[in-house]
This record gives C-alpha cells, structure tokens and sequence, in this order.
C-alpha cells in the first residue's frame, strides 16, 4: 500500500468539491462502520487456480512479475517493493479466481476475528512463514487475513524518467529512449469483485475488516435504493492510503473481475504494453487516466481471460475524507483515453453471460429487472 503520513487539517468533505462534485443525502450509507472488529492494513495478495503454471509464469514475467518461490504446485509472484507477495497461483483443474488475502496490522487481530466470527487461526505456507484465518463474504467467496512475520526484502526499481514540464528543465543534452520491456511490477494496488448481494458484502467489509468507502456510484434515476458500486480503502487513521484496495459492483456474476499493479510511472505503462502487444496478449482497454482514484490505467487479459491493469499516480486518501457520490457511467470511467470497450464492461453476449443473468434474477440477491436495465443503460452512457 501506498502511503503518505498528512497533517491534523479539518477534515475535507466532498460537498467543497475535493474529489467529488455530489456527497451524501440525509440517511444514506455513511460509508464505514462504527466498530468493526479489525483494521486491516493492506491487500497482501490475491490467490488462483490454474492448470498449466509454466504459461502462467511467462504472462507473469511478461507482465512485469518477479517470482518470489515456484514449486511443481504452487507459483508465488511479487513486485519490487518490500512486503508481502503479490499473488499465488496454485496448480488446478480448471482456471479460476480462489479470493484475496488481506494483511493483518498485527498478530493479535487474528486472534480478534477468530473469536468474532467462530474461525481458526492456521499455519499458512507462503514464503517466509505466516498465520491466516479463512472467511466467507456473503457472496460466498472465501477471504483470508494474515499475518506474516518475514517480509520479502526490496528489488532493484525501474527508475521513472526525468521529465522537462513548461519551464523547468531538468533534463539537458540528453534524450529519453525507455526501453522496450515489461513494466516492473511495484505492487499489489487493488482488486475489483462483482456480487450479487452488494449491500450485504459491502456492509461484511466495512463492519468485519474495518475498511472505509471513498466513492460510491449509484444508478440513474435510482438513487434512492443505494448505490451499485463502491471504492474500498484500508482506514489507516491520518496516514494516506490508497483511494481503493477493494472495488465492489452489483452484478449477475460474483468474484473476480480484475485486478491492478502498480508501476513506475506512463512510460513504464506504455512501453511494458509495447512489450506485450508484441507478444501477442489482448489489450482490453487502455490507455487512459481514471476519474474515481485518478490512476492512470491500462488493460490487459492474460491467456486464462484474467484482466490486469498496469497503472501508476493514484489517489491517496486520510480517513478524513467523506465518501463522494456520482452517477455510473461508462463514459464516467475515465477522464480521457479512448473509449471503454465491451470486453473491459464484460458486455460481450455469451452463453454463459445469459445463463449467469437468468441465475441471477431468479436468485434471491438484490438483483432484479429494474436494476439490471439500470446496469444495462449505465454501461451504453
């Protein structure tokens, strides 16, 4: 996780339009809880299933990955930065999203949502020793805390570029030539899931993990029955952190949807995706700048249809900050690069997509024909 000690300012809010031009109404959704029963600290990794890993590990060092640990089972992928990995992708049947593990702020906090939530604490095999404790969400998917007490020491950085801006030179009698490679993967920034249960979900994160909203999107026209979309962060009290770690949409799927890392800076993003484009991996959307978090993007699908974003210069957020509210949109998405495309919206029709829609709507979840048509029209504005 990013993050930037603040000072003891007021707090902000969104109505003096600091990241958002509408705030809260009388009575709707504050956005955090009262007392949840942990903080969590960070996003530790995110963890798969996939039958061949040694196409897995070329995508990954393609991508911008450093192997942290491989074995004939398991694949274990990190950034450059100190900390945790930032995913494992163990050997399996069939390609699919297993859920995120967050990182604990301390050993003790285990030990709190053992007892709150009638789990175990267990010994977990990732590299440098840990403890976990496994949940379900009430969309079903199983959700870890850790705590590991060995961290996986710093690698060499891919150095930003010097930039000259208006009239500050610094940079003379030298040219700039980024080199044609993968962008070196910093981070684990954030994971996007879909659900069917938003308010249920999304109130498990806040009350259970401690996490706090920044933005929440809602529907045209349907306001009133609460927002469709919410961008998570840790609450680290005045120190800032990323404007999300988790990102929850109501939807006809639940689980994965897809998940950002962080580089350097936009030449790392477009010559990594330079890189490849040669070889021949599908852009899914990109490149751009974000409106929610800021963060320049860019999309990629892996050779199992999993999206990853490259992206670089995100927001950072205090618990200060009330969360901001806005209207979803497809064309709300970005505030500029070229125009979102079906395959990032999942709007290509498929089989599987209806058969998903149909289970979803005579599902008993938050889902229903009026919301849906609300989702449909958002994603076509």
């Amino acid at each position: 996780m990013s993050h930037t000690p603040v000072n003891g300012a007021a707090p902000q809010t969104p109505h003096q339009d600091l990241h958002s031009e509408l705030g809260a109404l009388r009575g709707e959704h504050p956005g955090r809880a009262r007392n949840p029963v942990i903080k969590v600290a960070d996003l530790a990794w995110l963890e798969f299933e996939k039958p061949d890993l040694d196409r897995a590990e070329v995508f990954a060092r393609d991508f911008g990955f450093a192997i942290a640990a491989r074995t004939e089972r398991e694949l274990w992928l990190r950034g450059t930065f100190g900390g945790s990995p930032c995913m494992v992708i163990r050997r399996g049947r069939a390609s699919r999203f297993i859920g995120p593990a967050f990182r604990a702020a301390e050993r003790a906090d285990l030990d709190r949502l053992a007892r709150a939530t009638g789990s175990t604490v267990q010994d977990i095999d990732v590299p440098g020793g840990g403890q976990s404790i496994t949940m379900l969400d009430p969309s079903g998917l199983p959700v870890r805390v850790v705590y590991c007490a060995e961290q996986l020491p710093a690698l060499p950085e891919q150095p930003p570029l010097t930039l000259n801006t208006g009239t500050e030179f610094r940079r003379t009698n030298a040219t700039q030539r980024p080199p044609r490679e993968p962008s070196r993967i910093q981070r684990l920034g954030h994971v996007v899931l879909e659900t069917r249960v938003f308010a249920r979900t999304l109130d498990w994160y806040l009350d259970t993990l401690g996490m706090i909203v920044s933005d929440f999107l809602f529907l045209d026209g349907q306001r009133g029955r609460g927002p469709t979309m919410a961008f998570i962060r840790c609450d680290q009290g005045s120190v800032a952190v990323d404007h999300h770690t988790l990102a929850l949409h109501l939807g006809p799927g639940t689980g994965y949807v897809h998940s950002a890392y962080q580089v350097t800076d936009l030449d790392a993003i477009a010559a990594g995706g330079e890189y490849l484009a040669e070889r021949g991996y599908k852009r899914s959307w990109g490149i751009g700048r974000h409106i929610q978090g800021s963060q320049l993007f860019d999309y990629w699908r892996d050779p199992d249809h999993f999206m990853l974003e490259h992206f670089a210069d995100g927001d950072l957020f205090s618990c200060d900050l009330e969360p901001g509210w806005a209207p979803m949109s497809a064309s709300g998405l970005a505030q500029w690069g070229p125009p979102v495309t079906r395959d990032f919206l999942g709007a290509n029709p498929s089989p599987a997509k209806l058969r998903e829609v149909m289970t979803a709507l005579r599902g008993d979840n938050e889902l229903d024909p009026a919301r849906l048509l609300g989702l449909m029209k958002a994603m076509s504005s």
